[in-house]
Formats: C-alpha cells, structure tokens, sequence
C-alpha cells in the first residue's frame, strides 16, 4: 500500500509549504491559507504539531453510494469523476477531515500519495511510504 506518511514530526515548522504546494497542483490555488483545498492539513495548537494526512483506510469508498471510489494496485483509493455524483459523503465519512470539496469542482478530492507535498517540504517531515501488504 502506498500512503503518505508523516516521518519527522518533530522537524516541521509549521511553514505550510507542503499545503501550499497540494493545493497550487491541484486547484491552482496558491493561498496558503486556505486549507480547505489542500488533502493534508498541518497545525500547531500550545506548541504541538498535527499532521493529518490519509491513511488509505477506504471509509470513502464504502460510504460513496455511486462506486465512485476504488482502490487501485497500489492501495491508493482513487475518484472517478465521471461516476462522481458530488454528494459529499465521502467528505463527511474521511475520519481525519483530508478530502476536499471544492466549489465548482466536478467531484471531491483525496490524497493520492503523488508526493508533491513530500518535494515541497522544506523539512523533510513527510515521505511516501510502500508497503507490499495492501
């Protein structure tokens, strides 16, 4: 299975280059503040940093009525847009709140472990991560 992994944790300085750069690839939005178009999500609350990434769990394929989402051979769960009827339950199933539901946008969004945001990182806090179980 490959997944995007958070590796040092304790490395990251909550710069936000690597929502930054999901976001601009995919939306061609470059406004580091809005998270809500990134498949990722960094924060620090009293001096602890959260990183939020999808863990390829598929809750998203199950709840999605159209058969929308699927798993491809490498365990990354994948949105077929075209069978996407936009209703955003998938959005709401994902247990850490990583897909995105952008407006205008013909389906909702997920980590598909490209590693974008592992090559933006100045830090090196995030890695693509495979393993042969999936």
């Amino acid at each position: 299975m490959k997944k995007l992994v958070v590796s040092d944790i304790n490395a990251c300085m909550v710069c936000l280059t690597c929502e930054n750069a999901c976001a601009l690839a995919f939306y061609k939005n470059e406004n580091i503040f809005e998270q809500a178009l990134t498949s990722m999500r960094v924060g620090a609350k009293d001096g602890n940093v959260k990183i939020f990434t999808c863990v390829q769990c598929g809750k998203c394929a199950k709840t999605c009525e159209d058969g929308a989402i699927t798993q491809n051979t490498a365990g990354v769960y994948m949105i077929n847009k075209a069978k996407c009827k936009n209703c955003g339950k998938c959005v709401e199933a994902c247990p850490f709140k990583v897909m995105v539901q952008a407006k205008n946008a013909p389906a909702p969004s997920k980590c598909i472990a490209c590693g974008i945001c592992v090559k933006a990182c100045p830090q090196n806090v995030l890695a693509i991560k495979t393993d042969e179980a999936a």
